[in-house]
Formats: structure tokens, C-alpha cells, sequence
């Protein structure tokens, strides 16, 4: 699929990128990419309004062959497909206001405090060709047109989209699409392109032409992944999201004040989109003199719904049978179905003082409608727990302001986590410019970088300095006329476009 083919509706599933096509996909790139990164902010802004306005315009039919595909509810997919255009526009705006190329410009100064500087002036540039990995779990926003294609291409690269097996139809159909659209807006030619198959990702993956990666899936395929980025001759940056329990602490004072809402939250939380988010809270820890396990125990839970596909659904039978068969593991909420497709809902349990004695078997993650329920006798379990845990997208705390463990337990937390919530839940993360959704290894591969909100776009570029050279050699965001109008840091003070250099 390049932007010369027109658009073709297939039931059938896309064949393999054979290695052929794969070089030519990669080479059209390698030439685009050197194109995409001269053009200007406010040029690639409109491709990416382009982009979302031609995705708004086909969303019955893309919503149509999703739900074939994904067994997501038509509600589900509405919203996603939502979320998808918003990232695009919201880019849009990051690009038009321009401090994300983060500019700077020393002048030459004879009396600064280690002798004499020169003239530098910096700012960020795009890395080249990007490969997405798209993910299961999410066919629009984190698949072809998803965050990772469009902070890339708002960065100024571009896109090879390796399609996910689990809906293969939409991706082709997506990315024709998208194909269309950056056509009618005048984008280059190898801007961007979908790949299917596995040999044609690793193939890609390492291409020298391809300067970064995204993925976002399991611990075993993520970690292959970054392993062959790494092992090439030149190793590339990278992004993988790969596991992550989410751990839920709830204090003694927060279970005595508001045990059944936490109850009723957990389990819409946990089992939301068939607990098939990577945010879930896999895990909650209560007081165990608190009636919030008994009342897990009897809770009213969502039906059963269909998994995404084979491969997640028999990943979950296997997690949720070695975590159920575990000798200090009892269920709370197990009924026969639990193991078929669709899933029935499941809560087991144990105490915090077998977690601490079997942190690897117990704190381990299970993506789909299962969590673990740990009662704790001591507030100071939490504590210990917060240090030995795993790297984490998200930590919760349900707690009241005055609690004496929460500034501790809160710290802890933020050395292992992307994000800390409070008194909230975790399977929501909003695209915004605040927004940060990654963590430590094992939640991601790259613990400073985010691929929710428009902090994600920093992925994809890299800083350049320039050194004493003329006006007219130099990016539009150094040029002294500053014509992209954008604030920068002259001197080491910000200042915004109306300001003179």
C-alpha cells in the first residue's frame, strides 16, 4: 500500500510484505524522510488535520470492520476511533505553537564565568524513518493511525506501520486511508506505509534505514524486539510497553470511610474492555480487617465478553492457571467458565506476607478480567511491598490527606512508577500535554519517555548545535528573524515569539 494505489475494501487478509516490496517501502523513506523534516510545523499540522478528517470521514465503515475483527463493542470503538483523530489534531496544535523543537541560543560572549563562548544555537531535529509496532488491544488509537504514527510524523519522520495479526483487515483499510489523505495533502511520497508479518517486522526492524521503533505488547515479544534494536550495528532508540500490574494500595483510614465505592470502582476498573487495558489494576491490597474482600466475594460483575483474539486469550488461561494453582492463591470469585472464551470475571486472593516471600509469582501480570486481592495486616506491609515491586506504568493510592503512610508510601511509588493516581483508578489515560505513560523496566524499555500525550513526540527527535554559523544556514527556529514565531531560550531566558533575539 503506497498513496499512489487507490482504496480497496477486502475481506481477505493482507499477504505478507515480501522482501521486495519491504525495500522498496523502506527506500521511498529513506527519501521521504530527507523532505518531511524540511517542511515547517504549520505544513505538517495541516497533513495531520488532513489525516484525522479523512479517518472522521470513514468511521462507520472502519468501525464496522473492527468489530469484526476485535469482538470490541461498537460504543467501545466509537470512542477509540475519537480518541485516534484527537491525537492527530492535538499534535496539530503542538506543531503550530512550537516550543516542543525546544530552541536555544547562546550568543557569543568573551566574559562568561569559564572563558570566553562562542555562538551555539540548538534545537531539536527529526531521527528519520520510524517503525510502529501497533498493538493488540487497541485497533485505532495505538495501531496504524494511532499515537505513536502521529508523533512521528509530527516529528518529522517517517512511518512504516507493522500491522498487528489480531485485526489485520483494519489496519490495511486504516492505512489506505491514510494514504488517501496525506496524498490529497501534498505529503512525500514513502511518508508512510503499513507492513504485515513477522519476518517483514524483524526484517524492518533491522533495516539501517529505520532510525527508531515504538511497540507496545507483551514482556516476551517486546523484549525480543528491543534485544534485535540493540543488537544491530547501529542501535536504535527503542520504545516498548510491555508489562504492568498496576497495584492498587487502600489505606486502613480510606477502606473504613468508603469500603463499598472502592469495591463497586475496583470492579469496573479491573474488568473494563474484559480487563484488556495495560493500565487494569491488577492488583488491590486491603486491610485485611476491612469487609472489602468478602465484598468482592459476593460483588455484582460485568458478563462475560469475548477476548481480542487466540493469542490473548490463551496467554490469560495460561497466567490466570499458574497464578490460581500457586499454593498460597484462593479464589474469591472463580466460576468454571473462567477459563474459556468468552471469560467470566475472576478475583483470587492472598495475604501480603506471602507477596513479600514470592514477589516473582504473585505480582505477576495477567491481561485479561482477573485480579489478585492482597490483605495486609500492617500498614507497614505496604511500605515493603512499594520497594520490591516491579517497574509500573501506574501505582494507586486510595488513602485520606491525613494518612501518616501516604507521603512515604507516595515516594516509594514514584520510583517505580509512570504515573501516581489518587483516590482514582488507572484504566483512563487521557491525552494531554501533562500526560506520562511509561515506567520502569518492565513497563517500558525506556523509562524517560511517555507514548500517551504530546510529551511522546520527544521520542523521535535529537538535538542538534550549531556553531558560529551564518543566518542563513542555520533552522528557521535559530534564525535570529525567528520567522516559525515560536518562544525559545535566548541566553538562558524564555521568551516568547514577540521577543527580539
Amino acid at each position: 500500500m503506497t498513496i499512489e494505489e487507490p482504496m480497496t475494501l477486502t475481506s481477505t487478509t493482507p499477504a505478507p510484505t515480501s522482501t521486495d516490496k519491504l525495500n522498496s517501502i523502506l527506500a521511498q523513506a529513506a527519501d521521504a524522510a530527507v523532505i518531511w523534516a524540511e517542511t515547517t510545523p504549520q505544513e505538517r499540522a495541516a497533513v495531520l488535520l488532513s489525516v484525522a478528517d479523512h479517518l472522521d470521514s470513514a468511521a462507520d465503515e472502519l468501525i464496522e470492520v473492527a468489530r469484526e475483527e476485535t469482538h470490541l463493542s461498537e460504543a467501545r470503538l466509537k470512542g477509540e476511533l475519537k480518541r485516534t483523530t484527537f491525537q492527530l489534531r492535538l499534535f496539530g496544535e503542538v506543531l503550530d505553537e512550537g516550543s516542543y523543537l525546544d530552541a536555544r541560543i547562546d550568543h557569543a560572549d568573551p566574559a562568561w564565568g569559564m572563558g570566553p563562548r562562542p555562538e551555539i544555537r540548538r534545537t531539536l531535529e527529526p531521527l528519520g524513518p520510524v517503525l510502529v509496532f501497533s498493538a493488540s488491544n487497541f485497533p485505532f488509537a495505538f495501531s496504524v493511525a494511532g499515537g505513536d504514527t502521529a508523533s512521528a510524523l509530527a516529528a518529522g519522520c517517517p512511518v512504516i506501520v507493522k500491522a498487528h495479526s489480531g485485526h489485520p483487515r483494519l489496519s490495511e483499510r486504516t492505512g489506505d486511508i491514510m494514504a488517501a489523505a496525506l496524498a490529497h495533502a501534498g505529503a512525500p511520497a514513502g511518508l508512510f506505509d503499513v507492513i504485515f508479518g513477522t519476518q517483514a517486522g524483524r526484517d524492518a526492524l533491522l533495516d539501517p534505514r529505520v532510525k527508531a521503533s515504538s511497540f507496545t505488547g507483551s514482556i516476551p515479544g517486546g523484549r525480543a524486539l528491543f534485544d534485535l534494536a540493540n543488537s544491530r550495528p547501529d542501535p536504535i532508540p527503542f520504545y516498548g510497553e510491555l508489562g504492568s500490574v498496576n497495584p492498587t494500595f487502600v489505606t486502613r483510614a480510606a477502606a473504613q470511610k468508603r469500603s463499598g465505592q472502592i469495591v463497586t470502582d475496583f470492579v469496573n476498573s479491573y474488568t473494563l474492555g474484559a480487563g484488556q487495558f495495560c493500565t487494569k489494576p491488577g492488583i488491590l491490597f486491603v486491610p485485611a480487617e476491612s469487609d472489602i474482600a468478602g465484598s468482592l466475594a459476593t460483588a455484582s460483575h460485568p458478563a462475560a465478553a469475548m477476548l481480542l483474539n487466540e493469542r490473548i486469550q490463551s496467554g490469560y488461561v495460561e497466567a490466570l492457571q499458574t497464578l490460581s494453582g500457586h499454593q498460597e492463591v484462593e479464589p474469591l470469585v472463580l466460576e468454571p467458565a473462567a477459563y474459556e472464551n468468552p471469560p467470566t470475571p475472576t478475583l483470587l486472593h492472598t495475604t501480603a506476607a506471602h507477596v513479600l516471600a514470592e514477589p516473582e509469582k504473585l505480582l505477576a501480570e495477567c491481561f485479561g478480567p482477573a485480579a489478585l486481592v492482597v490483605t495486609y495486616e500492617d500498614e507497614s506491609e505496604l511500605l515493603q511491598i512499594a520497594r520490591i515491586i516491579d517497574g509500573q506504568l501506574t501505582s494507586t493510592v486510595h488513602g485520606e490527606d491525613d494518612d501518616d503512610i501516604a507521603p512515604q508510601l507516595v515516594r516509594s511509588l514514584a520510583r517505580k512508577s509512570g504515573r501516581i493516581l489518587w483516590n482514582q483508578w488507572p484504566t483512563g489515560v487521557s491525552v494531554t500535554h501533562a500526560q506520562q505513560h511509561g515506567g520502569p523496566y518492565p513497563a517500558t524499555t525506556s523509562v524517560t519517555s511517555t507514548s500517551v500525550g504530546t510529551a511522546s513526540i520527544f521520542r523521535f527527535l535529537r538535538p542538534v548545535a550549531y556553531q558560529g554559523l551564518p543566518q542563513h544556514l542555520l533552522p528557521g527556529q535559530l534564525q535570529d528573524t525567528n520567522p516559525l514565531r515560536i518562544p525559545r531560550r535566548v541566553d538562558g531566558r524564555l521568551q516568547n515569539p514577540d521577543n527580539k533575539v
